[in-house]
């Protein structure tokens, strides 16, 4: 199945981002782009697993306030590539099904299979968390007890989420689903639609 797959490329992220840990290492996708849906989706992780450790880092009520307005713009920037990430998805995706006789009776999604993939790349990144929060030798056996039903609601949403994701792609195959994709056409990194942007120019 290919949520198989993700979760196990998301995990292999998500570790190898910790063995260093740091939000300044050097990415190496290990997928080249003849396997164009593993390197999407390595990268897509590893966008998400640095802009989660971004987000950490902005909420220090300590930071500096350069060094902060300095991170929010490497978290807009974030931002939009995984926007950009999820739309290269999508494309793989009607690409593969662009031959589908899709029948009379198809109805659309409520989100494209790569903003699933989205959700399921943060689900990885909640789980590998809270399972540290919940095997936190300093925590107290309290805190402990409370992440650990937390995590286990979040691995049944995995498997959820995953049946969902997988569902939907082999009725996309089979044609009782199509794809409709919409561009996120967001406006406040382009100088010409976000007016203050404008206004510099």
């Amino acid at each position: 199945m290919f949520t198989e797959k993700a979760n196990k490329i998301f995990q292999d992220v998500i570790e190898k981002y910790h063995i260093i840990n740091t939000v300044d290492q050097p990415f190496e996708n290990p997928y080249s782009k003849s396997d164009l849906l593993e390197h999407l989706l390595y990268r897509k992780c590893w966008i998400d697993t640095v802009q989660w450790h971004y987000e950490d880092i902005i909420r220090d009520p300590q930071i500096d306030p350069v060094a902060a307005l300095t991170l929010k713009r490497q978290i807009d920037a974030s931002n939009q590539d995984r926007t950009d990430m999820v739309e290269y998805i999508d494309s793989y995706f009607l690409e593969k099904y662009n031959d589908v006789s899709v029948k009379d009776n198809a109805t659309i999604n409520t989100e494209s299979p790569a903003w699933g993939v989205d959700r399921l790349s943060i689900l990885a990144l909640k789980v590998y968390h809270m399972n540290e929060e919940a095997t936190r030798n300093d925590a107290s056996a309290e805190h402990k007890a409370t992440c650990q039903k937390k995590l286990d609601i979040l691995l049944e949403q995995r498997v959820d989420l995953s049946t969902a994701i997988d569902t939907l792609l082999s009725d996309i195959e089979n044609g009782d689903k199509y794809m409709k994709v919409y561009k996120q056409m967001k406006m406040y990194n382009d100088d010409e639609l976000n007016p203050v942007l404008r206004s510099q120019k």
